[in-house]
Parts: C-alpha cells; structure tokens; sequence
C-alpha cells in the first residue's frame, strides 16, 4: 500500500514533532500494510514554509533513521503546496516540489472556498507540465455547497485526493457521504491518510480501503491503489469521465 500524503517528516509543520514521533507513526503505517509514504509538510500554509532543498533532506535523514530502526518503510519527498497566485514562478526557482520529482503536485484549497483564480492557476500549471491533485476536497466548504466548480476542475485536468479518515466518517456524516458521492462520480482519483500522527489523525487507510472494497467491490479497490502507484512513478492515472453530482443528492446530506 502506498500513502501519497503525509505529515511523517519531524519537527517541519503540524504532523510529527520529533524523531520519535515520525518513527512511532512510521511503525503504525507498517501495521497498516504501509510500505511507501509520500513524505508532504505544508508549504506556505501559516507559517509553514519547508521548500524543495529542505523536504529533500529530511527525506534522506528519516530513511536512514527507519534503517537504523529496521523498519520496512520507505520515505519519498513531496509537498502539500497552500494554493497561491505565484505557484508556477515557485516551482521554476526550486522552492516548490511535487510528488516524488513527478508531473503530480499536491494543492491544498483554503478550507471554506475555492479562490477565484484557480481554474486559471490550474491552467498555467498544467501548461508548465505539473498536474494539480487537489487534496481533500470532501472538506471544502464552498465544494460541499457546489459541487459543479470541483466537477469543472476534474473536467480541465486536475485530479483529486480524498482522505481516507473521510471514507470511515472520523470527519462526521456530512463529510463521509459526500466523500462516497465524490468516488461515484468519478470526481476522485486517489485515497491517502493525511496522517499527522497515531492518535487524533493517524492513518486509517486499511480501514478505509477495506470499505470501499466492501461498498464497491475489488475493482474500486485496485483502482485507487494503482492511482497511487503510477502517481509516485510519474506515470499515468486511471481516469472515468467525471460526473456532475445532482443538487437533490446533494440535498440529502443535510
């Protein structure tokens, strides 16, 4: 199983705050049948700055400390990439790093709306070569209320990213079911945990596969875990046509 976001990296945002707690949350990743992170600090969210240079150490220290610690896991750089005008300009000076040094960059959305400039940043970037993958959009409060904006988004390019503690409801009903409308409509194109550490955000993806094999059957299954695979080896995802969630559905999750 392969985890294409998360806050494994010690001491560099609001996941794992010291050595210990990236390899106790490196030893719960394995239990989960772990066996690739995507290593992704926040990058101009607050605070938070971790360019390229930086992520691309700490990536290089932790693999060293899990072999030490004999733990089966391996570490790859990435970058949860706070939504801004300037992102292009970022990537070409080397401050912003997408998945594992592929085409596949992970962009996080402002938790209650999606800016007004995004179809067109989205544009620009996919004209640089990268592929946006809008993380946890099941949590957008502007995508909740209309859901057409994230089906344009899917339409032009971009693929998404659900969490998987959304698919087993730890985020509350409203949240779970659009989740699953979200996987029907072909409108997400990837499962992973958002894990920030083993207690209150830990990993929950054999969980939340197992349901979606239960709800879904294998092939659902297979689908998101291939996703992931060819995201972190550059290639190309599997993609359904999206479709457009019905305002009555919607509704009904109220």
């Amino acid at each position: 199983m392969i985890d294409v976001h998360c806050h494994i990296l010690p001491g560099v945002d609001d996941g794992a705050q010291s050595l210990s707690d990236s390899l106790n949350m490196a030893r719960k990743a394995v239990e989960q049948g772990i066996h690739t992170i995507v290593a992704t600090p926040h990058h101009l969210n607050n605070s938070y700055e971790n360019p390229k240079k930086s992520i691309l150490e700490k990536v290089e220290l932790l693999n060293k400390a899990l072999l030490e610690e004999k733990i089966e896991l391996e570490i790859v750089p990435g970058q949860e990439v706070r939504i801004h005008g300037e992102m292009v300009e970022g990537y070409e000076a080397g401050q912003i790093l997408s998945v594992n040094h592929t085409p596949y960059l992970l962009v996080e959305l402002p938790s209650k709306h999606v800016p007004r400039y995004t179809e067109k940043l989205f544009y620009d970037l996919q004209m640089s070569g990268l592929i946006p993958v809008i993380v946890h959009p099941e949590r957008n409060q502007e995508i909740i209320e209309r859901p057409e904006l994230l089906y344009q988004l899917v339409k032009k390019g971009a693929l998404t990213q659900v969490t998987a503690a959304s698919v087993c409801g730890d985020f509350g009903k409203k949240i779970k079911n659009f989740s699953l409308q979200l996987i029907e409509a072909n409108l997400t194109h990837l499962i992973a945990s958002d894990a920030h550490n083993i207690t209150s955000r830990g990993f929950k993806m054999r969980e939340a596969y197992g349901n979606i094999q239960k709800w879904y059957g294998n092939e659902m299954l297979y689908y998101f875990e291939e996703n992931a695979a060819l995201i972190i080896e550059g290639k190309h995802v599997y993609k359904e046509d999206p479709e457009r969630i019905k305002r009555k559905k919607l509704f009904n999750l109220f």
